[in-house]
């Protein structure tokens, strides 16, 4: 079983929180990031992602073990889904055992913050009046000119 997956096809949230399922866990956090249609008062249609599927996954992995350094009896699995996605479908699932609920909520907030930092994973605002690749999306750097080096995007 992979914790960690980079997924064309839609996520299904039960597979991910399974994943983490164990006996010493007292709690399962899951955090489920959809596609909005409003951001910073522009419309979204829909969404592209695009990554760099070797290297995503291993960043995934990465956040998974600092995570458990972090908070010790943590355990993750996280997928994110690449390709189009429309409006409210599920970008990314994050879900999160430990034996306690505070280490669970900690470790899973953790884990979206630094997979917006460091998983080589970009994605492309489809909007009423254009469009644009984002990069860094903790700052939401855009790529006006085109989109960014994208060398073994999609392969696995």
């Amino acid at each position: 079983m992979n914790r960690f997956e980079v997924v064309i096809e839609p996520i299904v949230t039960e597979e991910v929180i399974a994943k983490v399922e164990r006996r010493e866990a007292g709690a399962i956090t899951t955090f489920i990031g959809t596609v909005r249609e409003w951001t910073k008062g522009k419309r979204t249609l829909y969404l592209e992602y695009q990554a760099y599927i070797p290297m995503a996954v291993k960043m995934l992995e990465k956040i998974s073990t600092e995570a458990e350094e972090k908070w010790p009896g943590v355990q993750m699995a996280i997928t994110h889904r690449i390709g189009r996605l429309d409006i409210s479908d599920i970008a990314v699932v994050i879900a999160v055992s430990s034996p306690h609920r505070k280490s669970a909520y900690e470790a899973n907030e953790y884990a979206i913050e630094r997979i917006k930092e460091i998983v080589p994973i970009w994605k492309k605002e489809h909007w009423e009046d254009g469009e644009t690749w984002i990069g860094d999306q903790r700052e939401t750097k855009a790529y006006p000119s085109g989109k960014p080096d994208l060398k073994g995007v999609g392969e696995k």
